[in-house]
């Protein structure tokens, strides 16, 4: 009987070892419900309780290009919100460092300019309810089906990821061109979390395969000037450099009707490579584009960035689809962006008509 006994005890604890592993298989790797995206792997929100993420090289880019100094940041941020809790006790907007380093980094450190940044981003808000009313993923996912933009799987040597356009996958009869504007803000949202992006600047690339009159005239200046004042004024990301290819000949006049509002740094950033695939090259390695643009990472795959903003629908429900930050607070006529003046749009029509001729002779 003792042989027996022994024998079971010895039994149980060898069933006992050899069942822990799999219960903690089971529990802790569950099969995925669907099979993940090789090699697409952007980072996730940042914590609610700030923690540098930036490694030593990035704080040292962050030093030498931002004038961000380690030992003065959260300093720096406290600054930052004491002048919008002394300046605008009304606004209602996020105060956590992680939320106010983005406009820090976009405006170098500067105080005065990172707060009038923060007032824009706001502002712009009010400004053009077409786009930001209701904003969150699950609105645009018409958008993301069509293939009009995407994030490449890979950020370049420089660290800074590239935001995909497609223009030309738009029609006007399809949605209104407000949509697309949601959907690259959106993204430029998601593209800001990470600290990396903040100090490093994302890139576009922008195919305007398939693009011709239809879509080249109908955003027209007034919308123009409104995306082109987003984007340079009122968001805290750094534009770092515009890629276009395969544009037609009437890119000329799309570029006539945005140029006179880009700053100059900006206008300089923008490279036109027509189809030659070796001048992107030069600008963006093959290491990091699709086969479709000469590159070696795969085939262009629209699916990964529209997962993961759809994925993100709770984080921008709380973000956006809130009481408007500006309601009860009164600003001066200099604070208000081009789109609050119902006389604007009228002026910005007579352009247009002006610009029509010149985008029929491009074309």
């Amino acid at each position: 009987m003792e042989t027996q006994k022994e024998a079971a005890v010895s039994l149980a604890k060898m069933m006992s070892e050899e069942s822990a592993p799999m219960r903690h298989i089971d529990l802790g790797s569950p099969p995925p419900l669907e099979p993940p995206v090789a090699g697409y792997r952007f980072p996730g929100p940042p914590p609610p309780i700030y923690s540098c993420t930036l490694t030593p090289e990035l704080v040292a880019k962050a030093r030498e290009e931002l004038q961000e100094k380690p030992e003065w940041r959260l300093r720096d941020v406290q600054a930052l919100r004491d002048m919008v809790l002394k300046e605008q006790p009304n606004l209602r907007t996020r105060l956590d460092d992680a939320f106010l380093l983005r406009f820090l980094r976009a405006r170098k450190f500067d105080y005065d300019r990172a707060m009038q940044l923060l007032l824009n981003y706001h502002t712009s808000r009010r400004a053009w309810p077409e786009v930001f009313q209701d904003l969150k993923p699950s609105t645009i996912k018409h958008v993301l089906d069509l293939g009009f933009l995407t994030v490449l799987p890979h950020p370049d040597p420089n660290g800074r990821y590239i935001l995909c356009l497609r223009p030309g996958k738009w029609k006007a009869n399809d949605y209104p061109f407000e949509d697309n504007i949601r959907a690259i803000y959106l993204t430029l949202e998601k593209l800001i979390q990470p600290e990396e992006t903040q100090v490093n600047g994302i890139v576009i690339l922008a195919d305007y395969t398939g693009v011709g009159l239809s879509q080249a005239s109908n955003p027209g200046p007034f919308l123009a000037k409104k995306v082109v004042s987003i984007l340079q004024d009122s968001f805290p990301i750094r534009i770092k450099a515009v890629n276009i290819i395969n544009e037609p000949r009437i890119f000329k006049g799309i570029f006539a009707i945005m140029k006179p509002f880009l700053k100059e740094k900006m206008a300089e950033r923008y490279v036109l490579h027509g189809s030659d695939l070796r001048s992107l090259h030069r600008n963006i390695p093959r290491s990091v584009l699709p086969e479709e643009y000469g590159g070696v990472a795969g085939h262009l795959d629209m699916s990964a960035w529209s997962k993961t903003l759809l994925d993100s629908e709770e984080e921008f429900i709380v973000e956006f689809c809130q009481p408007d930050p500006l309601e009860g607070l009164v600003l001066p006529d200099s604070m208000l962006l081009e789109g609050q003046q119902p006389s604007g749009a009228a002026q910005d029509d007579d352009t247009f008509r002006g610009l029509r001729s010149q985008l029929y002779y491009c074309y």
